[in-house]
Order: structure tokens, then C-alpha cells, then sequence
């Protein structure tokens, strides 16, 4: 009697458990079927997206490439749905595209003028400081550009900032008027002073680099010629280059030259 006890519990048992086995897999295909439907209703409703990967520079690569600003190349559209292109910035020795420049040559010379404050020694609110401009480091000493003149006026307005007197010895002691305008500086020698209380002088030197104009600043004592301060930046094309002069022989987009 407890064998048949025994073997009845037991056919019991193998019957549930195929027949839950059987329900399981009924279950799993129904459950299975369902989400491929439902993978297939939704898979239509999503966006595709592709994914570029970014080019990765090399540090043997041009160091221009690397003072570049990021472009997008896909087509900008503006408010009235017309595509429009970015700018084309040229230059005599270079030709690129950018976007509008946030930074200008006076950013890079308020970090200068941080860096001559922060080693300078002996100078004080007493002492009178005159600014020159920067000389190419190439030539006598005798010659810059653009460049050269703006970093002198950039370092003007810094040092004044700094509460350190200033004298411009390109001051006449007249207004000069006439039809295209009144005028005060002159770089006529003749019509300025021969002295000039000044004690110290900033000036500096450019270097043309591969990716801009390396620029060396300095501060000097009148009579020891001593370097008082010192500081040096890389200014890069892109921001040396957005300075134009005002007269460049263009006409119409077209550099116009007399013939000989």
C-alpha cells in the first residue's frame, strides 16, 4: 500500500510539472511575439542618428590646425530658411574660415601686462613709463606693423589700468586742425619734445611663428637699461590677422597696383 501511495504521488508530481513545463513555453512564445510586435511598431517612431567620429591631430601636425577654431561644416540656415556660408577671413600669407572672432590682440596683452606686474621690480605709482612699439626680431630693430603698433596702444590702456603713470611722448603740445580731423599725436619728431620725464620704457620684440607671431615684452630702466619686468605670449594667426589696415590699396575686393 505505500509503494502505490508512493508511485501515485509521484505520477502526479511528473504530470504537473509537464504540464507547467508546457505552460512555460506557451507562456515565453506569447511573451517573445509580443515584444517583436511592440519593438516593431516603435522602431518606425524613432529618430535615426549617425555618429561621426572626430579626427584626432597629431602633435607633428601644422600647429596652425591646432589654434583653429572649431568649424561646423553642415550648412547654417538663417530665420527665413536661406542657406548661408561662414566667412572667409584672407590674409597675405594665409587663407581660412572662422567664424566671428570672440578675442582680440587686447585679451592677449591684459594677460601680458598680469605677467610683467606679477616679476616687476623698482617701479612704483612715481615712476613715469613710456610705451614703443614692437619691433620685428628679424630686421634692425627699426621696423614693425600692425601688430606692432596696436600692442604698444593694448599696453598703454593695461598699464594705466594698473594706476602706473603713463606718458605719451607722442603728444604735441598743440591740436593740429585740418579737413581730416583734429589731431594731437604726431610721430614727426620735429614737432615733439626733445626731453620727456620718463623713467622706464616698455617695449618687446615679434617673431613670425608657424602658428602666429611669438611676442617678447619687456621693461627697461631709461639710464641702467636694466630689465625691470619681462613677459612673453603667442598671439595666434587667426587674431593677428582680424587686424586690417585702413588703407590697403583694395578696390571693390580687388588690390588695384600702378603700373610702371
Amino acid at each position: 500500500m505505500n509503494k502505490h501511495w508512493i508511485l501515485t504521488v509521484t505520477g502526479l508530481m511528473a504530470t504537473g510539472l509537464l504540464s507547467g513545463c508546457a505552460n512555460l513555453s506557451d507562456w515565453n512564445s506569447s511573451w517573445f511575439a509580443t515584444h517583436e510586435k511592440y519593438s516593431q511598431q516603435h522602431s518606425q517612431d524613432m529618430d535615426v542618428v549617425n555618429v561621426r567620429e572626430v579626427p584626432v591631430l597629431d602633435e607633428g601636425k601644422d600647429m596652425a590646425k591646432l589654434n583653429m577654431p572649431i568649424m561646423n561644416n553642415s550648412p547654417q540656415v538663417d530665420n527665413f530658411g536661406a542657406l548661408s556660408e561662414e566667412a572667409t577671413y584672407t590674409s597675405n600669407h594665409a587663407l581660412y574660415r572662422g567664424q566671428a572672432l570672440t578675442k582680440h590682440v587686447g585679451d592677449y596683452v591684459q594677460n601680458m601686462a598680469q605677467d610683467l606686474i606679477s616679476n616687476m621690480e623698482y617701479l612704483t605709482d612715481k615712476t613715469p613709463v613710456g610705451v614703443t612699439n614692437f619691433a620685428l626680431i628679424d630686421s634692425d630693430l627699426q621696423k614693425t606693423n600692425l601688430l606692432g603698433y596696436q600692442l604698444a596702444e593694448s599696453f598703454m590702456h593695461e598699464l594705466h589700468k594698473f594706476r602706473i603713470p603713463v606718458i605719451d611722448f607722442k603728444a604735441t603740445q598743440y591740436i593740429r586742425v585740418t579737413e581730416q580731423g583734429d589731431f594731437l599725436l604726431s610721430r614727426d619728431f620735429l614737432e615733439l619734445k626733445n626731453k620727456v620725464a620718463i623713467d622706464y620704457i616698455l617695449t618687446g620684440t615679434m617673431t613670425k611663428h608657424q602658428g602666429g607671431f611669438l611676442v617678447n615684452a619687456r621693461i627697461l630702466g631709461m639710464e641702467s637699461k636694466a630689465v625691470v619686468a619681462s613677459a612673453q605670449m603667442m598671439i595666434p594667426f587667426y587674431i593677428a590677422d582680424a587686424l586690417m589696415p585702413t588703407d590697403d590699396g583694395m578696390v571693390d575686393g580687388v588690390k588695384i597696383r600702378r603700373g610702371e
